[in-house]
Formats: structure tokens, sequence, C-alpha cells
């Protein structure tokens, strides 16, 4: 009777499953952001793909909501792993929030900054996706799984750097001869700042598992 029962369980491992299909799917999703603000003729195309990956993410949220309902026992509290999941794919949003943006305004100029704030979310994604599957085993990978996350935030405080010298480059630069380019611009390098913010919140969910668990 008991064997049974445990069969109709979910196991633990389909927790670190969905996450580590859910880093993926930030990867390709950072690379078709960085495609978009690369500009050129496909770039409705790449907001496109964006847009479909941001959905599809969507949808491994929603699967990890189902399994934690469904699970009598998670690996980590049910707490973290809807921070994990929900951090993840408001970076993933976030990025959606950027194609979508340059859509509706017809962007097609890139300030270099926005391009290098694009290149760290790449950083930041692919960060993650090597630390995840880390999470297995917290205890034995913990010194990795620290030094990881202390990678993601020295990121996402290079970040913040190029947002505040990009604002301060278009201010002084374009928006004196067309403002409504710093009011666009602004809200770009807003959604570029807020993906790196949701990764670092990875992070910190991360290192609060660790500590928990070592």
């Amino acid at each position: 009777m008991l064997d049974w029962f445990k069969k109709l369980m979910p196991k633990e491992e389909k927790f670190f499953d969905l996450f580590e299909a859910h880093a993926a799917k930030a990867q390709e999703a950072a690379r078709s952001l960085r495609s978009i603000v690369e500009g050129g003729p496909d770039m409705a195309n790449h907001c496109r793909a964006l847009s479909r990956e941001e959905e599809e993410a969507d949808a491994i949220s929603y699967e990890v909501m189902q399994a934690i309902r469904r699970s009598f026992i998670t690996p980590f509290d049910r707490s973290d792993i809807k921070a994990l999941s929900a951090a993840l794919d408001d970076a993933i949003d976030q990025m959606n929030k950027t194609g979508k943006t340059v859509m509706l305004y017809d962007v097609d100029h890139f300030e270099p900054n926005m391009k290098a704030m694009a290149d760290k979310v790449i950083a930041m994604a692919d960060l993650l996706a090597e630390g995840l599957p880390l999470m297995r085993n917290v205890g034995q990978n913990s010194a990795k799984l620290h030094a990881l996350t202390g990678k993601l935030t020295a990121l996402e405080g290079e970040s913040d750097d190029l947002n505040d010298k990009g604002l301060s480059a278009l201010f002084k630069g374009r928006a004196k001869q067309d403002p409504l380019a710093f009011v666009i611009g602004s809200e770009l390098y807003d959604h570029l700042e807020k993906v790196c913010d949701r990764f670092e919140d990875v992070a910190h969910v991360m290192s609060d598992i660790v500590i928990e668990h070592v």
C-alpha cells in the first residue's frame, strides 16, 4: 500500500528539471533580447521569438506551481521554490517588455550601453543555467554556489553603472535634439535594469537556500 502511494507522489527531481528548463528558456530569451538591441531588418522576428519564449516560460512557471500543489515533499521550502520560479519568470517578462517597447515605439536606434546591458543579461542567464543544476546537491556544491551568486550580484552592480552612465549620455546627447528619445530610451533602460534586478533576486533566493541547507 505504501509503495503504491509513493508512486503517486511527484518526485523531487521534477522541480530541478523545471528550474533548469526555466533557466534554459531565460538563456534563449536573453539572446533574443541581445539580437533585438542590435537592430537591423530581423528585429521584428527577434521580438516575436522573445514573446514566444516568454509564453513558454510562463508555462514552466505554471507547472512549478502545479508541482508544488501536488507534492507532499519538496526539495526546498515551498516559499523558496515559488520565489525562485517567480524571479526567473519576472526576468523573462521584463525582457519581453523591452521587445514590446521596441515594437510600440518603432525603435531603430539603440545606445551602446543598452547593448552592453543586454550582454550582462546574457552573462547572468548563463550563470544561472550553470548554477541551478548545482542545487540538486546544495551541501556538496555550497562553495561553488556561493561564488556563482557573488558573480551574479557583481554583474547586477555593473548593469547599474551602465544604466546610470547610459541615461546621462542619452540626456546630454540625442535628447537635446529629440526629447522623446530620452523618454523612450529611459523606458528601455528601465526594463533592461529590471531584468538584471530579477536575476539578482534569483541569486538571493539561491543564497538563502544554501544558508538554510548547509
